[in-house]
């Protein structure tokens, strides 16, 4: 159902779009035009019907009291007959009475017109009753008057309370029928309403055929000649048999297209298809490239000059000297080699310049003379300009990643270097105690060595492109192996660990031995940097329906929180950076840095993200969404 909406959407959108600015102004006056006649129309029928009501509760009251006036004598004196015979004389000689009905105080109706039938005293007798509210009659003499809708109009109902001497016997009710002056005028002002709103409709739409006919689709078929003409078709000819203006301009184009053809037949056809062939060459590579002459007014531009100098949004820079559209700090730059090249002096430059607008980027920009065929004088300057952000971005980490594996690697080396000299040089003069603390050092700086190597060679690995194989992963195993593996560790430090996995979990698309070490890297940090008695908790559990769109696939969240010591907000963004630790900052634990880095890049090659939320002594949760496996 949604689908068939969406395609008449569509068809609606796509016919309306067709109409011209005139048209569619037309049809939106008209509409409006029609809409406030029509509202003030119903306003003034809704208006005559209201007033005829009223009218009608007017006589109905006035009516009802002066017939209880004649007839509550003879209703106190129980003199039905005479009570019959003039109700039935007013009944006859007024039309504008629909009914007359007499009840006893009860709500009993002992006599009607237009119908009257004696009552049966018998099983079989039926009781018609008028019903009255409890307190009524509660306002002495007063009229009650309500009305109901019947096929012929609003009948107007007026019950009349019978007292003689103050003694209520009863009530009268007279039902008034509507006024047909007022309805039949009401009835033709709303159908002439209608009619006038149909025709003033069904105008505008002759109005815009032959709109379409005599002026929309010449208009048209001449846009559709001057593409063709635009696309290189000088075959192109408009055939429409209009006069006046139209068929002239139809006529001029005509020549136009003849004129073009045979200039085709000259080789411009030729020489618009090499201009289209260097067009498309220097718009389809991947360097920025921009040609200007000797008076720096540029002459041609392609798509990736204008990305990166920010001029797709901007006025067409074709035309225009270069110098006005550049950068400030390009234009500083290279506005002297430029003119120095336009004179001879020079025949190429090269330069490296930071952007920061539109963007942050780093780019090589390449100036190269232009010459005539001859090669003896300047025809232009070719600018050409490389986007090497990336390539800065990479020799920086490079250097840094050095850095940082080198000074890693070297504090654990000195340290093993420095025991084992000491133990080499004064082994003799050491206590056994003494040996073997200093054989524990050796060890312990070896295994953190051990575990930097294989930190780095994971990361290498992570971020070398290699391709790993995914497929469906039992997440409740995965967890209850990590519980297993850290179970000593945690019963040693007195920290309880939780697994709280939703029972019949789905599997989830990954490497399952890539989500082992997730879980092993996080899990370790939990319990790292827990205090005895604390708690780790790892949780999984399917999002609900409500929590994702229906659009997109259903997800698995990880949850790992700890009641340690927290991460502080300023260190939370750098935290899944290489090499950096927050124990330099809040507590002297060690490790290596590279375990939430690590973290970061398998759970991306998983296109998900992890998060975290922590704060400072009260713990860290860090969450990630797995997509299910189908």
């Amino acid at each position: 159902m949604l689908a068939l909406f969406k395609t008449i959407r569509e068809a609606i959108a796509n016919w309306w779009s067709e109409f011209t600015l005139q048209t569619k102004l037309l049809a939106v006056a008209t509409l409006v035009v029609s809409l406030v006649m029509s509202g003030l129309t119903f306003w003034a029928v809704n208006t005559i019907q209201q007033d005829a009501r009223m009218n009608d509760t007017r006589f109905g009251r006035d009516l009802g009291l002066l017939l209880a006036a004649n007839i509550s004598p003879l209703v106190a004196d129980q003199n039905f007959t005479e009570i019959a015979r003039f109700s039935q004389r007013f009944y006859s000689t007024t039309s504008s009475v629909r009914y007359m009905l007499y009840a006893d105080e009860t709500g009993k109706i002992y006599f009607g017109i237009p119908f009257w039938e004696p009552e049966v005293e018998n099983s079989l007798t039926i009781e018609r009753r008028i019903e009255l509210p409890e307190d009524y009659p509660g306002e002495g003499d007063k009229p009650m008057v309500r009305q109901h809708n019947t096929p012929d109009g609003v009948v107007t109902d007026v019950f009349i309370p019978l007292i003689v001497d103050k003694q209520y016997l009863g009530v009268l009710a007279i039902g008034i029928n509507p006024n047909q002056t007022a309805v039949i005028s009401s009835n033709l002002t709303r159908d002439v309403t209608i009619a006038v709103f149909i025709t003033i409709w069904v105008m505008v739409i002759l109005a815009g055929v032959i709109n379409a006919l005599t002026i929309t689709k010449p208009i048209k078929e001449l846009l559709v000649g001057v593409k063709q003409i635009a696309a290189g078709n000088f075959k192109q000819r408009i055939d429409l048999p209009l006069g006046g203006e139209l068929g002239e301009l139809i006529l001029n184009f005509n020549e136009m297209a003849e004129r073009l053809e045979r200039y085709e037949e000259q080789n411009i056809e030729e020489l618009t298809a090499e201009k289209a062939k260097l067009e498309t060459l220097v718009s389809t590579i991947a360097d920025g490239a921009v040609l200007i002459d000797n008076n720096m007014q540029v002459i041609l531009v392609n798509p990736t000059a204008r990305h990166i100098f920010g001029w797709e949004n901007g006025d067409d820079v074709v035309g225009g000297n270069v110098l006005h559209y550049l950068p400030p700090v390009v234009q500083m730059e290279i506005t002297k080699p430029l003119y120095e090249m336009a004179g001879g002096e020079r025949d190429s430059a090269e330069f490296r310049i930071p952007l920061n607008q539109p963007i942050k980027r780093t780019i090589r920009i390449l100036l190269t003379t232009v010459l005539n065929l001859q090669r003896e004088s300047i025809k232009g300057i070719a600018i050409t300009v490389q986007d090497i952000t990336r390539e800065v971005e990479l020799n920086e980490a490079k250097s840094q990643f050095i850095s940082n594996v080198s000074h890693e690697l070297r504090t654990p080396l000195f340290n093993i270097k420095s025991f084992i000299e000491t133990l080499h040089d004064y082994g003799e003069d050491l206590s056994v105690e003494q040996r073997r603390e200093f054989l524990q050092t050796v060890n312990n700086e070896t295994d953190r060595l051990t575990r930097l190597v294989n930190d780095v060679l994971d990361l290498s690995k992570l971020e070398s492109g290699k391709t790993y194989n995914f497929d469906g992963v039992d997440l409740a195993q995965a967890i209850e192996q990590t519980l297993r593996t850290y179970q000593l560790n945690a019963r040693d430090k007195c920290i309880e660990l939780i697994q709280d996995v939703a029972p019949g979990l789905p599997l989830v698309v990954g490497n399952y031995d890539l989500l082992l070490q997730v879980l092993a890297n996080l899990v370790g940090n939990a319990l790292k940097f827990t205090q005895a008695g604390g708690k780790v908790a790892i949780r999984a559990y399917k999002l609900d329906a409500n929590t994702t769109s229906h659009s997109e696939p259903a997800y698995v969240r990880v949850e790992i929180a700890d009641t340690g010591i927290g991460i502080a907000p300023e260190d939370q963004q750098a935290i899944f950076d290489r090499f950096f630790r927050v124990e330099n900052r809040v507590h002297t634990l060690e490790g290596t840095g590279l375990g939430l880095s690590i973290v970061r890049n398998i759970i991306e090659r998983h296109h998900s993200q992890v998060h975290l939320v922590s704060e400072v002594s009260v713990g860290t949760t860090f969450w990630f969404d797995l997509t299910l496996f189908e």
